[in-house]
């Protein structure tokens, strides 16, 4: 029984599971073991030896630089600036954006201890810095904590006299892009606005 306890544990850890739903998902495993757990298996083991995370830009990816950063047909003057990889696949489907990307790998959050120093946000800077980028686009979530992240950013930036764009309307206030239909996020994309710094 131990060896059950021990995986629901493991998995009420993960984003929007509890132990309840963790639970089910084991108990489900166990009822289905012959066929889904090999496949579990291997998909996690593909996962571990296979994919990196791109140096570039966060991504995930089979190689770093990954496809998205080294491909000729990318705009690398635009990067679209997004909290978690989930986000940039959101984008990607919706075949709105053909720039590059930078994940951040979350939001400013003070509650949760979550300061600039623990998001891409210093390598977002340099790479502004070091690249001929004349657009950044702020693809952060429309809640609170996406908001102020998205205000530092743009604060940040202000010296180096780049455009600073948001995603604009369709986006709901509290909505998260990987739950948004891809048409509502390609009218956002085309639809964006210039954002304001701090006076």
């Amino acid at each position: 029984m131990s060896a059950l306890g021990d995986l629901i544990e493991l998995f009420s850890k993960l984003p929007n599971l509890g132990p309840r739903s963790a639970r089910r998902i084991v108990l489900h495993l166990l009822k289905n073991k012959e066929k889904i757990i090999p496949q579990v298996i291997t998909s996690l083991n593909d996962l571990k030896s296979s994919l990196t995370f791109c140096d570039d830009c966060g991504n995930v990816d089979i190689s770093s630089p990954c496809n998205i950063c080294n491909s000729n047909k990318r705009k690398s003057e635009k990067v679209c600036v997004v909290e978690d990889i989930g986000d940039l696949w959101a984008i990607e489907k919706s075949k709105a954006y053909d720039g590059h990307y930078h994940v951040l790998g979350g939001v400013l959050s003070a509650i949760d201890g979550i300061g600039p120093d623990e998001l891409n946000i210093s390598s977002l800077l340099k790479k502004v810095r070091a690249k001929k980028i004349n657009e950044i686009i702020l693809a952060t979530n429309a809640t609170v904590e996406g908001q102020i992240t998205a205000q530092f950013i743009a604060d940040s930036c202000e010296k180096n006299e780049i455009l600073i764009t948001r995603l604009a309307q369709g986006i709901p206030i509290g909505g998260e892009l990987d739950s948004i239909d891809y048409n509502t996020l390609s009218a956002a994309f085309n639809s964006r606005s210039e954002m304001k710094t701090k006076i």
